[in-house]
């Protein structure tokens, strides 16, 4: 406790230093208050991240928790060139061999040279008006009308205005100094159902071939895709669809088909996609061991200072740790393969994280990967390791009686109840300063007037001596 030392009372003293001195001797519970609560939040604000980092374990865990989880599939093709794949949950795996035979194409026509214009702006209405009627596939039929001055150009815009699935352009197919412009209508989508059909042409560029030099000329056919499935030296089978994205011919898989193969085949092989499962299981040993780690950094002891750390002695700290420890090394019945995460290559080590080795991991995907799927995912009424980590974590922060739940609201509690308490000790400290400075007040004018009643007196001993 500091020392107050009063000096030279009555002979000048700073009472303003006194008051200081004892006000300052009683802020010091204040003071142990305000230190409490900056602990306390230290120690809420850290149960929160490790609320945060045990929810990062869960969604790993849920990664593993069901089955549909461990069926994934991963596909390639040994020419790349002739399409692309990939593969769905859904694929099954094995190997295709397949042919592309033929590209799906959009339909394209352009009017014949014989009726091309030097002009795109040059008129193509004979009479005082023309109507264009086309139609795509079986659709409905599409009109534009022009009048008495209507232009290549004016057909062109009309046309690609209506939106109707086909889009006008114009060729030219003379020089820069001669043009010649060609009329081409191109169908939006590929296959053979969306082909282009002239219905009615009153224009001069005769689509329709009504003056016998006129009609049009075909650029691309509309036809479908087409594939072959098997080999070809005996039953495969074909294939036709409209786009060139085929996604139902193999369940699960999709072909993104760019040229032909000929009379070749590429293969396609489907298999499980050990490589994003093994990803997944580190990723689960990866958030289990910052939980471990944000503990074990919080939990040290300082035996020089004789200070422990934010978690020290901190029982729901503790109490995640046993936790998730224990749901990690469950051992899964069943009758499956691997009963522990142990078998598959999990080691803990003395700190209490666990290392993964990639050896016996890879071996246990590739020889049972059956086996791997029934540690961690629910199968049927037996509980993966997947699961018991995701119920202990829900658990640990449940709303009502999770123990970091309560934790952080009893912290919360005992932080509002510190706060009123220095807000109240602070209150009271100001009241106690200012009646320290009335009381010294009080006392610094009675010390002067006896200064001046001491002068006087001494001032009347002396004359009477004379």
């Amino acid at each position: 406790m500091p020392t107050i030392s009063f000096g030279g009372l009555g002979n000048g003293l700073d009472f303003g230093q006194v008051v200081d001195q004892l006000v300052k001797v009683a802020h010091v519970p204040v003071d142990r208050l305000t230190k409490k609560k900056a602990e306390l939040n230290t120690k809420f604000t850290d149960l929160t991240t490790l609320s945060t980092k045990v929810a990062a374990l869960q969604s790993a865990a849920q990664a593993l928790r069901l089955s549909a989880s461990f069926d994934k599939t991963t596909a390639s093709v040994s020419d790349a060139t002739v399409f692309s794949v990939s593969a769905s949950s859904s694929a099954t795996p094995g190997t295709y061999s397949i042919r592309v035979v033929q590209l799906a194409q959009s339909h394209q026509i352009v009017s014949k040279s014989a009726k091309a214009v030097s002009s795109a702006t040059a008129d193509i209405v004979s009479g005082g008006s023309a109507t264009f009627t086309f139609k795509v596939g079986s659709g409905a039929n599409q009109t534009v009308s022009l009048g008495s001055t209507g232009t290549l150009t004016d057909l062109r815009d009309q046309i690609n205005n209506l939106g109707a699935g086909v889009t006008a352009s114009l060729i030219n197919t003379g020089t820069e100094v001669a043009p010649s412009y060609r009329l081409a209508l191109s169908s939006n989508s590929t296959g053979s159902a969306d082909a282009v059909t002239i219905v009615s042409d009153g224009t001069d560029l005769d689509l329709l071939n009504g003056s016998g030099t006129g009609g049009v000329d075909t650029l691309a056919a509309a036809q479908n895709a087409q594939i072959q499935v098997g080999d070809q030296a005996l039953n495969p089978l074909t294939i036709e669809r409209s786009s060139n994205t085929v996604s139902d011919a193999i369940p699960g898989v999709v072909l993104a088909l760019t040229k032909t193969t000929g009379t070749g085949t590429v293969q396609v092989s489907v298999t499980q996609d050990q490589a994003a499962v093994k990803t997944n299981i580190k990723a689960l040993a990866t958030a289990y061991n910052e939980v471990v780690k944000f503990v074990n950094e919080r939990s040290t002891y300082d035996v020089t200072t004789k200070q422990g750390g934010v978690f020290f002695n901190e029982s729901s700290a503790k109490t995640v740790l046993s936790r998730i420890r224990s749901a990690l090394s469950t051992t899964v019945g069943g009758g499956t393969v691997y009963t522990n995460v142990g078998q598959i290559g999990f080691k803990t080590e003395r700190d209490g994280t666990i290392t993964v080795d990639d050896g016996p991991l890879g071996t246990a995907l590739s020889t049972s990967y059956s086996g791997v799927k029934a540690l961690f995912s629910n199968q049927g009424a037996t509980t993966g390791l997947a699961q018991s980590l995701v119920s202990a974590v829900d658990a640990l922060n449940d709303v009502t009686g999770g123990p970091l739940t309560l934790r952080k609201n009893g912290l919360t509690s005992e932080i509002s109840r510190v706060g009123d308490d220095i807000a109240r000790q602070e209150d009271s400290l100001s009241r106690y300063e200012e009646r320290l400075k009335r009381q010294f007040a009080a006392l610094d004018g009675l010390l002067r007037q006896l200064q001046g009643q001491s002068g006087f007196l001494q001032a009347q001993s002396t004359q009477k001596q004379q």
